[in-house]
């Protein structure tokens, strides 16, 4: 009955605070008291018995009664920690006025006016004795008192010493270095952990976010340059707890381990209060982050932009333990979810891992120790397989193309360094069931296998991340010393769909995708020769995609011919060999336990994300020198080669998946997600998604272009000529050149009807002193630029945004910085 009685009059006074228009007097604590009593149930509650709207009217109608509340709340905030917060009755009310401001805040952030209110001073009378003066903003103060509250002994830690509650220590003069969180980096002692604590730290935390959700209520074009003043003055040197928060949230997310002692469904029948913590940890911690003014002009030249500690620590964290911890959580936290186990659901499986991707992110770009830490050891497979397992489980998903982007960002940027190259050598063990061809070879054919995979069943808004998906295999392939099969297949297949006539014409852009897949073959066949037969293999049986591209027309006929046409050409499907031992069929499923990527459920909410920038705008091309390569004589001009039963070129390969040519059907796949990302981008091919893995590439540049009466692209032969004179084919040629006869004839002599012994003889063979002058590696590595930091940006405020339901903060507001949207049925 208390818990009624008291939702009972938290609502009627909500709704004498909605109907009154007479200012309500600032000092009637009757009235005001109801609003934080002490038997006010939860958080949820407080946003069910206070809804959006009649905030909104309090805000247009009683403006002066909204900001009595926030100077109210505000005020037994700093009271509770004068008082240093000890009894019970101090702390519920701090719980409620946190969860009031919670409620409270976006619907004000939303108004322009009214954003600059909490930068206001305090009015006379207001303001409390000690830190906070009259000329503090109300903004200080709030932050100031939650951040010491965050650091209050017996609220949110243990207390060191038990003085007994009329000796507690002074909230103020208190060393919260003491009280950090949690043990690792820089704390070595691990404090006792209490769930109420845990539970407390959570609400203050939220409201700390929900502050800092100002920048949500910007255009795109504003957010960038504009600082956060909210944060901007939590992570500068006046908050004097800077250090110790940024090291308990930091410790807090690395140390957090969700399985615990492995008790099989221990999460059913236990409450996890840590869970909660680590989600708001670590969305703060990309906030505070993501605020980075260093490269910002500021108009006003006698204003100057403090610095952000919480960026300034983060580029200092330098000891390999440090980093060990660090990069221990990553891979603990973002393998958790993939877990396999006997008991179906025995163990709690997290949700950040899309915040995780982003901290990553920032971590390896704040601190390049970090990042050379990563990839001393092997230690980075174990961040590569759950990104390439969330690509994989997302390519048919287009409201998750967020999480797409991001796994691939992050790719690039590890790309960018040969020792990311020389640890994909090491042997792959399937441990996580991913519908993929099962296969025997190293974390390389798995990030070849992936990526054929997106590229032929994904659907058509990642097709912007087709030139970051080659180039990073680009950056990988003079280090890969052996592909299986089935990976040297998958890239044959690529260049088999790229390189057809109407696709290469239809964009003025789409040759490229064809210079990244023969750069990958030159690299492999230049340094990396000796180990990699299967490839050499495929690309004489597959040597008429070669020979194709050579005599591509360039005449103005064929060209026209080839547009008007838009023929389907159907690529040849992949079918198993018998005779291959090891090789599994690709019909079959892939893995015990895999299943297909499903769109999510229609529906579903969903943000909208800004166009990533092109390839050329995020890398820039460094050389890199190899410890050994291939050197030999210039080659003479290449001649066909001759033809062989064994060696059909129409035959089908092995170990892939099919995929179709050009086509003039346009599907759509539907949009669909729980809490997850949509782009805007778009692409003048789209490509819809065929049954048994097949690829189909339509053109939409006609329909649009008809629709809106913009330009279409229209190939000239001048066009064709330019590159086609480029294309690297030379190696590739002289190779066909030199080993075509050669295979042909010992499949005569020997009579030769297995293919595993024409493989052993690839493997013995060597083109030094045949081929030409091995080319200088080029690395594209990733280049910091303000489109990919805009669009991480709108993705993290997206993630923040559609993972925080319960309580929805910032749901049916004026969100400007994306669009907040429902999945249809398409």
């Amino acid at each position: 009955m208390g818990n009624q009685d008291s939702k009972l009059s938290f609502r009627k006074a909500v709704i004498q605070l909605t109907s009154k228009t007479q200012p309500i007097d600032s000092s009637d604590d009757t009235f005001w008291d109801q609003l934080w009593s002490e038997h006010t149930a939860s958080v949820q509650d407080v946003f069910t018995l206070l809804p959006a709207a009649e905030i909104r009217m309090v805000r247009e109608e009683s403006p002066q009664n909204l900001a009595t509340l926030c100077y109210k709340a505000v005020e037994k905030l700093v009271r509770a920690v004068d008082n240093s917060c000890r009894t019970q009755h101090d702390q519920q009310t701090v719980l409620n006025c946190c969860r009031l401001l919670t409620r409270v805040l976006p619907c004000m952030f939303e108004d322009l006016d009214w954003r600059g209110f909490f930068w206001s001073s305090l009015p006379a009378g207001q303001a409390q004795e000690g830190e906070e003066t009259e000329s503090s903003p109300l903004a200080v103060s709030l932050i100031n008192a939650i951040c010491d509250l965050l650091f209050c002994p017996d609220f949110t830690v243990a207390a060191n010493k038990k003085a007994g509650p009329d000796k507690a220590e002074d909230l103020q003069a208190i060393d919260s270095c003491e009280y950090i969180w949690e043990s690792g980096v820089g704390c070595a002692t691990t404090p006792p952990h209490h769930p109420q604590y845990d539970s407390n730290r959570t609400e203050l935390l939220k409201l700390l976010l929900t502050c800092f959700s100002e920048t949500i209520y910007h255009q795109p074009e504003e957010a960038s340059p504009a600082p956060n003043r909210w944060i901007q003055h939590l992570t500068s040197a006046e908050n004097r707890h800077a250090l110790p928060l940024f090291t308990s949230l930091l410790n807090t997310v690395c140390a957090y381990d969700p399985v615990g002692l492995g008790v099989p469904y221990n999460h059913l029948i236990f409450s996890d209060s840590m869970e909660p913590l680590v989600d708001v940890a670590l969305q703060l911690l990309l906030v505070t982050l993501d605020h980075d003014l260093s490269n910002t002009v500021v108009q006003d030249e006698q204003t100057t932009v403090p610095d952000n500690l919480f960026i300034n620590y983060l580029s200092r964290i330098h000891r390999d333990e440090d980093f060990q911890f660090v990069l221990k959580g990553f891979a603990r936290l973002l393998n958790n979810p993939l877990m396999q186990t006997y008991l179906p659901n025995s163990t709690k499986k997290v949700q950040f891992h899309q915040e995780l991707l982003v901290f990553f992110w920032k971590m390896c770009d704040y601190n390049k120790k970090f990042l050379y830490y990563v990839l001393k050891g092997d230690d980075v497979l174990h961040i590569l397989v759950p990104i390439l397992f969330h690509l994989n489980d997302s390519r048919a998903d287009q409201s998750r193309v967020g999480l797409m982007h991001i796994g691939v960002f992050i790719l690039l940027l590890l790309s960018g360094y040969r020792n990311f190259g020389v640890r994909l050598n090491k042997p792959y063990t399937a441990t996580i069931p991913m519908d993929i061809p099962v296969f025997t070879g190293t974390h390389g054919d798995l990030v070849i296998t992936v990526f054929h995979k997106i590229i032929s069943t994904g659907h058509q808004r990642l097709q912007p991340l087709f030139d970051c998906l080659l180039t990073i295999l680009v950056n990988v392939s003079p280090y890969l010393k052996t592909l299986s099969m089935v990976a040297s297949t998958k890239l044959l297949h690529l260049l088999e769909a790229f390189s057809t006539p109407w696709f290469l014409f239809s964009s003025p852009t789409k040759h490229q995708l064809v210079f990244f897949l023969l750069e990958i073959f030159n690299n492999i066949i230049q340094y990396q020769f000796d180990g990699n037969s299967n490839l050499v293999y495929t690309i004489i049986r597959k040597r008429q995609v070669f020979h194709s591209l050579a005599s591509l027309p360039t005449d103005h006929l064929t060209i026209n011919k080839t547009i008007s046409k838009k023929p389907r050409r159907h690529i040849p499907t992949v079918s198993a060999n018998p005779d291959s031992a090891g090789q599994s069929d690709p019909e079959a499923p892939s893995m015990e336990g895999s299943r297909p990527a499903q769109p999510a459920e229609p529906g579903t909410l969903k943000v909208s994300l800004p166009d990533t920038p092109g390839i050329e705008n995020m890398t820039e091309r460094e050389s890199a020198h190899p410890a050994a390569s291939q050197s030999g004589d210039a080659a003479p001009e290449p001649t066909p080669a001759n033809e062989s039963p064994l060696l059909d070129q129409n035959a089908p390969t092995r170990q892939g998946d099919g995929m179709e040519g050009p086509s003039e059907d346009l599907k759509s796949t539907p949009v669909s997600s729980s809490s997850t990302i949509e782009t805007s981008a778009r692409s003048p091919l789209q490509r819809s998604v065929h049954q048994r893995q097949s690829i189909r590439l339509t053109d939409a540049t006609g329909a649009a272009g008809a629709e809106d009466g913009s330009y279409t692209w229209v190939p000239t032969a001048e066009w064709v000529r330019s590159w086609k004179t480029k294309l690297p084919l030379q190696n590739i040629m002289r190779l066909l050149q030199i080993l075509v006869p050669q295979v042909e004839k010992i499949c005569i002599d020997k009579d030769l009807t297995d293919e595993s012994e024409i493989l052993k003889f690839l493997q013995h063979g060597t083109l030094v002193g045949l081929l030409p002058v091995p080319h200088p590696i080029l690395i594209r590595k990733y280049q910091t630029n303000s489109g990919t930091s805009t669009w991480l940006r709108t993705y993290m405020w997206g993630i923040i945004y559609l993972r925080n339901v319960d309580p929805p903060i910032w749901y049916d507001t004026g969100v400007k910085l994306f669009e907040v949207q429902h999945v249809q049925h398409e």
